[in-house]
């Protein structure tokens, strides 16, 4: 598959639902804690085959705030695994930036440690940015918005470069004042561009709150493949299925293959 990627249109910002490893370990008879530690490899493989590639953003679901529901030893396995994979080594070796998106306030005191120490020793690296959402769900990430630009509202004292409440006498804000570009900013991957493509292993077809708002123009792409199983070989098989696809962004057909042409 990797012969029939046209390296000038790598995705530069992919997001993958890692799903698939409890049933992974659970059809070989093993622990659910198993498959967790096969897709530790497999989070490593990948990010290191798209910072190859070109992929300047990965964006990895690795545990939601609904996963806090799951049995307290499986979370427990998983936030002995986050630690695993923050390594500087990999990070440092492939020139790759680490950020995490998600509420680290429910996060164990060592977990947020070490993430926040990664983020800051490898905050000057420039190939590619690994975000990690962690204790995060999409729905949570647009209500904290919501709350922090009523704050901003209810405080004219702050600095506020993007909008225009400082010019208001009596305060408040206005409808006009609410644009997509002002929410995005107020979002925790304020940071980083949409996803252009979005993978998710393990058989389901849905998005699992995940990334809601920044995916509304993502290609989707699903397969059967459970995450410890998912190789290089697939990367580039749902990397050669996004470039089979015209994104037209509610152009027509015509409109689209219009503009290449005048853009060669």
């Amino acid at each position: 598959m990797k012969e029939l990627l046209d390296m000038n249109r790598i995705p530069q910002s992919v997001a993958i639902i890692m799903d698939g490893n409890g049933r992974w370990a659970t059809d070989r008879g093993l622990d659910r804690t198993f498959g967790h530690k096969e897709g530790l490899e497999t989070v490593k493989k990948i990010t290191a085959e798209c910072a190859r590639l070109g992929v300047k953003y990965l964006t990895l679901y690795t545990f939601s705030t609904e996963n806090w529901n799951r049995p307290a030893y499986e979370i427990e396995a998983l936030m002995g695994l986050v630690l695993g994979f923050v390594e500087i080594e990999l990070f440092t070796e492939n020139n790759i930036k680490f950020r995490m998106i998600g509420d680290r306030g429910r996060l164990p005191d060592g977990v947020q440690k070490k993430i926040s120490d990664l983020e800051d020793i490898t905050k000057d690296n420039t190939h590619m940015t690994v975000v990690m959402a962690m204790s995060y769900s999409s729905r949570w990430e647009i209500t904290e918005a919501v709350r922090r630009i009523v704050t901003e509202v209810n405080d004219l004292e702050l600095p506020l470069p993007q909008n225009k409440l400082k010019k208001l006498v009596t305060g408040g804000i206005r409808a006009e004042d609410i644009t997509e570009e002002y929410i995005s900013q107020h979002l925790c991957t304020n940071f980083m561009p949409d996803p252009e493509l979005l993978i998710r292993t393990g058989g389901e077809k849905r998005i699992s709150n995940y990334l809601l708002w920044q995916c509304a123009y993502s290609e989707f792409y699903f397969c059967d493949t459970y995450w410890p199983d998912f190789d290089e070989e697939a990367l580039y098989k749902a990397f050669v299925d996004y470039q089979s696809r015209q994104r037209r962004f509610g152009k027509t057909e015509a409109q689209v293959e219009e503009e290449g042409k005048s853009e060669k």
